[in-house]
């Protein structure tokens, strides 16, 4: 499959038989156009970052036959005007859409803080090789080829990071949610977390609008 990043979180995957996109949020400029070209939008959870409730609502109008998928907290709100065309998702599902056959991992965000309530995050395993765990370090019982690592945020640490992908042990592991971090820091990641750093998966930067092959 081909893999676009787009800024932020959100990439697009294209198979043979079609197209989706996960987490199109409010800090995706052209998460417009990453939605209007996809068959099914997949969402980890309700921050801002990752959904853009707006965005969804007209694209849900304008297309009858986009198919979106979240968490309850997600989706709820269109159940009943928009039934058939969104899905609310808990760990333990699968589903095939656009082509691509999709596990649902995890339940609930990292911790930002004790004062912040936890929102459910949901984790999205694609074709039994790609990994997309929203703002969570959640490790899914399954074999992962490709990581798609968070590496900035209120709630992420280069230690737990660091553990994560040694849990995980996919074959390689490309940055996602890094807007935080300045070019620099983005170098640091892959050198922190990468071979010669504390682990020894290959952890590359994506810049956003190019695409690669996973």
């Amino acid at each position: 499959m081909q893999l676009t990043k787009h800024a932020h979180a959100c990439v697009s995957l294209v198979g043979d038989r079609g197209r989706i996109v996960i987490d199109p949020g409010a800090l995706t400029p052209d998460a417009d156009a990453a939605v209007a070209a996809a068959e099914a939008v997949l969402i980890t959870h309700e921050h801002f970052d990752h959904f853009d409730e707006e965005l969804i609502a007209k694209a849900l109008e304008a297309r009858p036959e986009l198919r979106v998928y979240g968490p309850e907290s997600v989706v709820g709100r269109w159940t009943q005007a928009r039934r058939g065309q969104v899905t609310a998702v808990v760990a333990g599902d699968e589903f095939t859409v656009g082509g691509f056959q999709v596990a649902v991992f995890g339940d609930l965000h990292a911790l930002i803080h004790r004062d912040m309530p936890r929102v459910t995050n949901v984790g999205y395993f694609l074709d039994g090789r790609v990994y997309h765990p929203g703002d969570a370090y959640h490790v899914p019982d399954a074999s992962v080829e490709t990581l798609l690592l968070p590496t900035s945020g209120p709630w992420t640490k280069v230690g737990e990071a660091v553990d994560y992908v040694r849990e995980v042990a996919p074959k390689q592991a490309f940055q996602i949610h890094e807007l935080l971090l300045s070019e620099l820091g983005q170098q640091y990641a892959v050198r922190m977390l990468g071979p010669g750093g504390l682990t020894e998966v290959p952890l590359a930067i994506i810049p956003v609008g190019d695409t690669v092959t996973v």
